[in-house]
């Protein structure tokens, strides 16, 4: 072989040998690419991930949000295992894939809604580099007109010299708000808190449901609008909905049809509601799909069973969230041990508009 032709034979050799390495490569980083770290070790109670073949895997498009929503994180002082349990899941946030850009609570912040709880509260949160928080206002928000001078909890003395006025302004100043309910934009995604406005004091007939205003209802729709062409719409309520068709009593949002009937029109709103503290384990299926998605948080302080009892005190849990431009995912997550529920594993394309 002459000089000519051997060096001509080297050159074939190393680009075949280039092409090679850049081939295997590409394929290295399309299996690690896979969000929520799905590529990780299955945990102790976690099912081993499907094999996806190269021909099915559709890998998610540009992550824009991450969110941690935890509901009923019920602070009180004088139960401290409720402070540890959010002490845990925020610590949690250093073990997730990305950390979160907004943390959001889905009501019942507080046990009695006292200056003391939110004192409590505060000092909790202020342990933390936290990103923004925000939060709507729970039932249990307006429990102070329960508590007499002497802190107990009396009905005979309802409202004991407290009103719904008095609640809504503690939370509105612990949140920096001059209303309860509160919209933002984070990365181009809309979060739309939405919050009971009375109680008992003002309304007794709502008992624990959850009352909406004409005007709140009317800044609902108003804040819908730029979601008709299929933008993502993150929507937070308190109280869960009754049955479709029909409006909400005690426990449930009251003025269900109306919510309903607002957000039908827009087809990537994803609603997630607190206030039932269902384990996500116990089968009660905390995801509901009906012209929208509609998902059942689990709780911070107290996780029940379908009979509501606590049969696991130790157990704390909420939703950890990814927002890319094709899809939602959404995981469970358990902070007393840090691992994810398999219960709470969800993969939701978005419609396009």
């Amino acid at each position: 072989m002459s000089r000519r032709a051997f060096i001509k034979w080297l050159l074939g050799l190393a680009a075949a040998a280039a092409a090679f390495i850049i081939a295997l490569g590409q394929g290295w980083f399309r299996e690690r690419t896979v969000p929520l770290d799905r590529e990780a070790e299955p945990g102790p109670s976690s099912p081993a991930p499907t094999p996806v073949s190269s021909e099915d895997e559709v890998p998610a498009k540009g992550l824009l949000l991450t969110l941690l929503i935890l509901s009923d994180p019920h602070i009180n002082p004088d139960i401290p295992a409720h402070s540890q349990h959010l002490v845990k899941g925020l610590e949690d946030m250093k073990q997730l894939p990305h950390s979160p850009d907004a943390v959001v609570i889905t009501g019942d912040l507080t046990d009695y809604g006292r200056e003391k709880d939110y004192k409590e509260l505060r000092r909790v949160l202020d342990g933390f580099d936290l990103p923004p928080l925000y939060a709507n206002m729970g039932n249990h928000d307006y429990y102070n007109i329960w508590m007499d001078k002497q802190g107990q909890f009396n009905r005979e003395g309802m409202p004991n010299g407290k009103s719904d006025a008095d609640s809504r302004e503690a939370f509105q100043a612990f949140m920096g708000q001059d209303k309860p309910y509160h919209e933002t934009w984070i990365n181009g995604i809309h979060l739309i808190m939405l919050s009971q406005e009375v109680y008992m004091e003002e309304k007794p007939d709502v008992g624990e449901g959850a009352w909406y205003s004409d005007e709140q209802m009317a800044w609902f729709k108003e804040q819908m609008e730029p979601h008709r062409d299929g933008k993502p719409a993150l929507v937070m309520i308190h109280q869960p909905l009754p049955e479709a068709g029909q409006d909400g009593g005690t426990h449930r949002l009251i003025r269900a049809k109306e919510f309903r009937a607002i957000v039908q029109s827009c087809p990537n709103v994803f609603v997630f509601s607190g206030h039932q503290h269902q384990d996500f384990t116990d089968g009660m299926g905390p995801y509901v799909q009906e012209q929208f998605h509609w998902f059942r948080n689990s709780s911070v302080s107290r996780v029940m069973n379908r009979k509501y009892e606590i049969v696991r005190p130790e157990a704390s849990q909420g939703l950890y969230i990814e927002v890319y431009e094709d899809r939602v995912l959404l995981k469970g997550r358990e902070f007393s041990d840090g691992r994810w529920i398999a219960e709470a594993d969800w993969d939701i394309t978005l419609v396009k508009g």
